[in-house]
Parts: structure tokens; C-alpha cells; sequence
């Protein structure tokens, strides 16, 4: 999933709830018991859920959340698409008399 899908779960419970209702129990990890909402992952065991919130992809996960979902404005500007059509500001040229 992406940042902002489980950033949308963390500010919603319902959102949440809902995600998971469309899931059979029986066709999930551990019967659907162990479920880390940081990554949107399941687990089989409670201490394989454990272990991997001890690890580096969860930290890292737990990183970009803080960080949040980017804007449109961010994403616009990574591909440098621009919004602004004002005016361009070329650099004048300067005609040097040569003697």
C-alpha cells in the first residue's frame, strides 16, 4: 500500500475496519489475528509481528508517515512540471562593441 492509503487507515479507524472487512480471515497469515497497520502487512505469529517492528523496514515506514503523503505540488515539481506561467526570466544578452 501506498503512504497515503495507510496514512488514511491511521487518521480512520473506520477506514480501517472497512479494509479489513473485505478480507476473508481464512485466506490470511495467522487467520488475519496479526496485522501491522504502519506497513499493511499480516503475519502468521504474533512474535513474527513483534520482530518486524523491530526492524529496518518498519522504522522506515514509521519515517515516511511522519513525513506524510506528497502533494501534488511536490510531485509536479519532481518531474519539473510548472504550474506558474508567468513570465520567463531569460538573462538579457549584452551587445559588446568591439573596437
Amino acid at each position: 500500500m501506498d503512504v497515503d492509503q495507510v496514512a488514511a487507515d491511521l487518521k480512520s479507524p473506520r477506514h480501517l475496519q472497512l479494509f479489513k472487512e473485505t478480507k476473508a480471515p481464512e485466506d490470511l497469515p495467522g487467520l488475519g489475528r496479526h496485522y501491522c497497520i504502519e506497513c499493511a502487512k499480516w503475519f502468521e505469529t504474533d512474535h513474527s509481528l513483534v520482530l518486524h517492528k523491530k526492524g529496518k523496514p518498519h522504522k522506515r515506514r514509521l519515517k515516511d508517515l511522519r513525513e506524510g503523503p506528497y502533494t501534488h505540488e511536490e510531485a509536479a515539481a519532481a518531474v519539473s512540471y510548472r504550474i506558474d506561467n508567468g513570465p520567463s526570466q531569460k538573462a538579457k544578452s549584452q551587445d559588446v562593441e568591439m573596437v
